[in-house]
């Protein structure tokens, strides 16, 4: 057993068993010749972070947009640094009762970072007077997006008219668990902000 080699293959990042599998050994001989090298272990946190960024992208994102991908890039990114929740890192939480927002930012998605559309979740926003059916039906027909992917609707029972009436079609939030693209978005949100500012 090579320490150097165990060294490099561990500092490279892979896990024991990853190095015990690779090396063709068992995981206990590998952990004791670690032990008597006096090989530095990784904390828990770093293991997990290692685990994490390991894992392949929910995203492709672009690197070079035709003119109208720019602008469409800008539109919705701008839509989402005014109308996104940034509270949660790990989920991009987009909510709006505008249908052509809703498709913005549902095509920056789709045609700039190319998600995966499986992980795409929808929240129905409305009130009891409204039909959820009906709404359901106009947002899984507007974003495309197959019902299953639709979580619980959120039905409000006190409601007021007028409120009603600039809801027409209730409010969505349309959410896609991912750090990363979080990360990824608040970077290129940042970017442009910076030309503007």
């Amino acid at each position: 057993m090579d320490i150097d080699l165990i060294k490099g293959l561990y500092n490279s990042g892979k896990s024991v068993p990853q190095i015990a599998n690779e090396l063709g050994l068992s995981q206990w001989m590998l952990y004791n010749k670690m032990k008597r090298e006096k090989v530095l272990r990784r904390l828990p946190a770093e293991s997990n972070k290692i685990r994490f960024l390991s894992k392949p992208l929910s995203f492709s994102k672009k690197n070079y947009l035709r003119p109208m991908e720019r602008d469409l890039m800008i539109a919705g990114l701008m839509l989402y640094w005014a109308e996104g929740s940034k509270r949660n890192i790990n989920t991009i939480d987009f909510a709006n009762s505008d249908p052509k927002m809703v498709v913005i930012f549902l095509n920056l998605f789709r045609s700039i970072y190319q998600i995966q559309e499986d992980k795409l979740r929808v929240l129905l926003y409305c009130y009891a007077n409204q039909s959820i059916p009906d709404l359901i039906l106009f947002w899984k027909k507007l974003t495309k997006i197959p019902e299953k992917q639709f979580t619980k609707p959120y039905v409000r029972s006190d409601f007021q008219e007028d409120k009603v009436n600039r809801m027409r079609y209730g409010m969505v939030h349309i959410r896609y668990n991912d750090q990363r693209l979080m990360t990824q978005l608040k970077k290129d949100i940042d970017s442009f902000t910076k030309q503007l500012v």
